[in-house]
């Protein structure tokens, strides 16, 4: 997509008609201003990505390229997200990504344009994660670009032109933002239940986590006492796997038993939890679910960037389109914040909290003394594959250093491969992320080039490496009840219990390896070992914004609490809930505290029925 105004074209590179090898990143676009095309190659240039723009006005014009020097941060070493930008298949001078360590343009020269047709290539030169959001054209020999983020947001906008509202996406009983496990079980329960649904993501696939692009596994159990029939729906969208595995053998004769078998009976990959093949992760399988209900319109490639308010109730939703930039307003009675990040709840004023609560707030056994910015991470998986040749892989001097005492002797990195424990999981996604990828890098590079055990490596290939991060914790949205440790050891029962939690509390911490003085990459687990315990619902909805659910890892829990609950087929089990809690909102119109209140008979029953099939 390319936008002329007065003299200065616009061309977003997410926007561009063939992205080639270049992969679309949005996850920091909140705090730097848009997605952005990212040269994710594992050290082999990916193919380029195209675009034409038409010029009327013939002449010559300076061009700037929005990008940043991804490694600056930490290391003066040779930049290695370094790309070109060709005109009519001829490269500009500037090698671009090379310069500042934050997000801004950078000056590519001048060149002359015909009137007619033009075409605007981005060539990789490495492979290592170069990255562009947007060129400018311009005759004006005097214009710089802004590079402040609400500078930015007006220039797009005044470049752009536009000055009409939002188009108007409709009117919906239920608007669920995030299209991860939680928020998938929320929408279908929802629409199966009679309730007009809008689900909106701002990946191409659904599933989060349990993506091909993050590939976590789904982990915990269902079908619990009190309700076992509640993991219905996440039995019936999510891919058969290690857990499924495991129900299956210890009942190895039901008919759901004898399925589970022979499939990985004949597809052994599947029994990989995490980091497997993409094929694991059954993609398709969701997709077809949520489309199969003609009670949900699936909003894909979307993200929320604004709420509007009435009072102390969400009004309605803006979210933008992160490949074409068209924006849309979303309408509903009911809102559910299943993003993991608390997005919604935050643009909307939520009572949330973040980090680890002192003792003397909670009491539980697990707390500091006092409260501090410590999260769970972000995980950076990744494997190489065994070839029948040799494969070469870079010297990588910008990457995380090792030696033979730090390094790690893997062809698989797991769950442990965190990074980002004192960081703002929201706001500095885009740098945990990046110190991930320099720590696969580096140890990859030292294995493949200088470790003592070079030659086993040498047929190996790093064939992936997640650049969206898989995290685990950020914000919780607080409800009319925090879950706390307590509740869980000492089986506090709530008339409101609701999903069973069976996982271990589990709550991770940085570990460094001997000698190794970066930021942790690693992480380590303690666990507490728990009975299956109801969590209440009241922990599903916001304290102070009236119609807001919430499904995920960032449901009203403490930090400690969260590691038991943030496993993915339980978060799927407490979407089955809020979308049989909107249901009821939407039969009786009343706010979700209202269904604690007067109508918890008629949720408890649905609770006890499951989701009906589709």
């Amino acid at each position: 997509m390319s936008i002329k105004r007065n003299n200065t074209i616009l061309i977003e590179a997410e926007s561009f008609d063939d992205p080639g090898g270049w992969v679309t990143d949005q996850q920091s676009m909140d705090s730097m201003g848009s997605p952005y095309l990212l040269a994710h190659g594992l050290g082999v240039p990916v193919e380029n990505a195209e675009t034409k723009i038409e010029i009327t006005d013939p002449g010559q014009y300076n061009v700037w390229v929005r990008t940043r020097n991804w490694t600056a941060p930490w290391t003066d070493a040779e930049p290695p997200g370094k790309f070109q930008v060709l005109f009519n298949s001829i490269p500009l001078k500037t090698i671009f990504g090379t310069e500042k360590p934050e997000w801004h343009w950078q000056y590519g020269g001048t060149l002359f344009l015909d009137k007619g047709k033009n075409k605007i290539a981005l060539h990789d030169l490495t492979g290592f994660d170069g990255r562009c959001d947007a060129i400018v054209l311009t005759t004006d020999t005097e214009f710089i670009p802004p590079s402040e983020v609400e500078a930015l947001k007006q220039f797009r906008r005044s470049a752009s032109g536009v000055t009409v509202e939002p188009a108007d996406a409709g009117e919906f009983d239920l608007v669920v933002s995030g299209g991860g496990i939680a928020g998938i079980t929320a929408a279908i329960s929802a629409a199966r239940l009679g309730c007009k649904v809008a689900l909106i993501h701002d990946r191409p696939v659904p599933g989060g986590n349990n993506s091909s692009e993050v590939r976590v596994g789904l982990s915990g159990l269902i079908f619990q006492d009190p309700y076992p029939n509640l993991g219905l729906l996440v039995d019936e969208i999510g891919p058969v796997g290690h857990w499924t595995l495991w129900e299956a053998e210890q009942d190895p004769d039901s008919d759901r038993s004898r399925r589970i078998l022979e499939i990985i009976k004949n597809n052994p990959e599947k029994k990989i939890h995490n980091a497997g093949p993409p094929g694991n992760y059954e993609d398709e399988k969701k997709l077809n679910a949520i489309k199969a209900e003609k009670n949900i319109t699936l909003f894909l490639n979307t993200h929320v960037t604004e709420v509007s308010m009435s009072g102390n109730k969400i009004k309605y939703v803006t979210a933008i389109n992160i490949i074409d930039g068209a924006e849309y307003k979303f309408f509903s009675r009911l809102f559910a914040d299943c993003t993991g990040d608390g997005n919604i709840g935050y643009l909307a004023g939520a009572d949330y909290s973040t980090g680890r609560e002192s003792f003397s707030e909670t009491g539980e056994s697990k707390a500091p003394e006092q409260a501090d910015d410590l999260v769970m991470g972000t995980s950076m998986q990744w494997y190489a594959e065994k070839t029948d040749e040799p494969v070469m892989f870079p010297d990588c001097p910008w990457a995380v250093q090792f030696n033979e005492k730090t390094c790690q002797y893997l062809t698989r990195g797991d769950w442990d491969w965190e990074t980002g424990f004192h960081k703002d999981q929201v706001k500095d996604i885009e740098y945990i992320r990046d110190y991930g990828l320099r720590a696969v890098y580096g140890n990859w590079s030292f294995l493949k080039n200088r470790s003592k055990e070079r030659e086993k490596y040498q047929n190996y290939k790093l064939s992936w490496l997640a650049y969206i991060g898989g995290k685990r914790e950020s914000r919780r949205l607080l409800g009319d009840v925090i879950l706390k440790e307590q509740d869980i050891l000492d089986s506090v029962k709530y008339p409101d219990a609701s999903f069973t939690t069976t996982w271990t509390i589990d709550l991770h911490f940085p570990l460094r390896p001997e000698g190794f003085n970066e930021e942790p990459f690693l992480s380590g687990t303690e666990m507490t070992e728990i009975k299956p315990y109801a969590v209440p619902y009241r922990c599903l909805y916001s304290r102070n914004i009236d119609n807001l659910f919430m499904a995920g890892r960032n449901i009203s829990v403490t930090h400690v609490a969260l590691g038991t609950v943030r496993v993915q087929r339980t978060t799927g089990m407490m979407g089955e809930v809020v979308g049989m809690a909107a249901s009821l909102c939407r039969k009786y119109n009343v706010t979700p505290r209202k269904i604690y209140q007067k109508y918890l008979s008629d949720l408890t029953e649905l609770l006890k029925k499951g989701v009906p099939r589709g």
